[in-house]
């Protein structure tokens, strides 16, 4: 049953008389603390914080003063008390509050300045169940909880990058805090506080390997606010949600203006992409236009993987997202540079690969410090109409797959290995996908088609648009591996490859119709594998 309002209007205005102050980062604490002192506010704080304050040489009051009792089982328990909280939770203006305050000694705390244990940090840096479990905070959430539920009265604040808001507050109000400061002050605090348990659920379902537990919450900081979303009329702000994975949410950025909502989603696809080539495998390159790779290569030097990747469509690689498995060096630098992109994402680069890229101001370059592992766990989330789509990352990996030839003719070395990299590339690409492949690059990429044999058709047109361009009298597609992201329903789209001159493919199988598929494989001559694990893309 709900509980019902008293109907007591808050107070415009509130001049705080005393301030709890418990944090774990300590950042900004003693400029913060000075400032509540110089309006009069009594300090009071836990441990380590009461300490550092101390040593500032501010006055500071133990909480230990305010509850009466010590802090005990090694400071686990230590505000969790009616002194503590039934100062942060009264309504000051009402008469029965008031008395049973003042008949248990109870003191009213009008300022909460509380940041938590560092569940994620701990968790992002691979600590250990026992440790993971020790930095889970109790006192620190029940306080922001109960400051921000009383914020008619109380001001709670959670994060120090808002401590200078609030000594503004104070000074522009004389000494007093805004019923509307405190508002957005107690919205952030739930924020936070959604935000850490969140954090703490979804780590418990991973160690109790529970894929679906019965409520999945899914947070993150904001990092930044967007220009715009997809569209110059959609507002978008980027969160973090602190997973360690390599990355454009870890990344250093080098140079040039705010990446945009577009230009992290392309940037995240370049380079998950791209991870799935080892560096011990040779340099790798992967061009990125709207979610899509346009080219991928791969070869000896980091500079012809980059030329392969180009050459399969250089007319989309213009404006494009370029990403490489290896750290970026001058001559590739300067390559890159010779036509318009957008943001370079790579392990790192060289200093005079950061001097050559200096000249373009409006080219963003971030460096990660490693690559994606592809077979990491992870999720992957989408909203609909009221829910949320929740899955685990797609971790399939073609070197870990059992192969099968189904085919009359066995695929040549040669054959095999642009196969394994077609299909490395279609995981990537838009469904329906179709990739040509030879000679370690992509030579016709068809992405997001309603029909299969649709992909088909323009990857292979993209392939002669290429070869045009390129000077050359026939089509990149003669004697390419193709990869398809999902079984051929019919003989049709394989028909399609085969007319491009694909001489081998590989696909998942599992169509109703593969032998009808396999039959035509036959007839042509071509060599088929099947892989066994499809990779939609939506």
């Amino acid at each position: 049953m709900a509980v019902a309002s008293k109907k007591i209007p808050a107070p415009d205005h509130v001049k705080p008389k005393r301030a709890l102050l418990s944090v774990s980062d300590k950042t900004g604490l003693n400029n913060l603390a000075a400032a509540l002192a110089a309006h009069g506010i009594e300090l009071i704080s836990t441990g380590g914080t009461a300490a550092a304050i101390a040593a500032a040489g501010l006055a500071v009051r133990d909480v230990s003063d305010i509850t009466g009792f010590p802090e005990i089982m090694d400071g686990r328990v230590k505000t969790l008390h009616p002194g503590v909280h039934g100062g942060l939770l009264s309504i000051r203006d009402d008469d029965q509050h008031r008395k049973v305050m003042e008949e248990n000694g109870i003191l009213d705390i009008d300022i909460a300045i509380i940041n938590l244990y560092p569940f994620e940090a701990v968790r992002a840096a691979g600590g250990d169940y026992p440790t993971t479990v020790e930095n889970i905070d109790i006192g620190g959430p029940a306080m922001i909880r109960a400051a921000a539920k009383n914020h008619a009265y109380v001001t709670v604040v959670t994060d120090p990058s808002d401590y200078q808001a609030l000594i503004e507050e104070l000074e522009s109000a004389n000494g007093a805090l805004t019923y509307e400061f405190r508002k957005h002050m107690a919205a952030k605090a739930y924020g936070r506080t959604a935000a850490y348990d969140a954090a703490i659920s979804n780590w418990f379902a991973g160690e109790l390997d529970i894929e679906t537990p019965r409520h999945r919450a899914l947070a993150g900081s904001l990092r930044d606010v967007m220009r715009y979303g997809e569209n110059p009329h959609q507002s978008a702000g980027f969160y973090v949600t602190g997973e360690a994975r390599p990355g454009v949410a870890t990344a250093t950025q080098h140079q040039g203006k705010q990446l945009s909502y577009n230009n992290i989603n392309d940037t995240d696809a370049a380079f998950e992409l791209v991870g799935e080539f080892s560096p011990e495998a040779g340099p790798a390159c992967a061009i990125i236009k709207h979610a899509n790779p346009c080219g991928v290569g791969t070869a000896e030097d980091l500079g012809d993987a980059y030329r392969k990747a180009l050459a399969c469509d250089p007319v989309s690689a213009f404006g494009g997202i370029v990403a490489f498995n290896a750290p970026l060096d001058a001559k590739t630098a300067e390559e890159v540079v010779k036509i318009f992109t957008e943001v370079i994402i790579a392990p790192d680069a060289s200093q005079e690969a950061l001097q050559i890229l200096s000249a373009k101001k409006n080219l963003r370059l971030l460096t990660t410090g490693g690559l994606p592992d592809p077979r990491a766990s992870g999720l992957t989330a989408k909203t609909v109409a009221g829910g949320l789509l929740v899955q685990s990352r797609d971790k399939g990996v073609i070197d870990d797959l059992e192969l099968k030839i189904v085919t009359e003719r066995v695929p040549s070395e040669g054959e095999l290995r642009d196969l394994k990299f077609a299909f490395r590339v279609a995981k990537h690409v838009k469904s329906n996908a179709i990739v040509y492949a030879k000679d370690g690059a992509t030579v016709g990429i068809g992405a997001g088609q309603m029909s299969r044999v649709d992909s088909a058709r323009i990857a292979a047109r993209k392939a002669r648009d290429a070869a045009q361009t390129m000077g050359l009298n026939e089509p990149l597609t003669k004697g390419s591996a193709v990869a398809s992201d999902a079984f051929f329903p019919f003989a049709d789209g394989l028909l399609s490859a085969i007319e491009a001159g694909a001489t081998s493919v590989i696909q998942p199988g599992g169509s109703m119709r593969d032998d009808e598929v396999i039959r035509a494989a036959n007839d042509a001559g071509i060599a088929m594998v099947l892989t066994g694990m499809r990779h939609f893309r939506h």
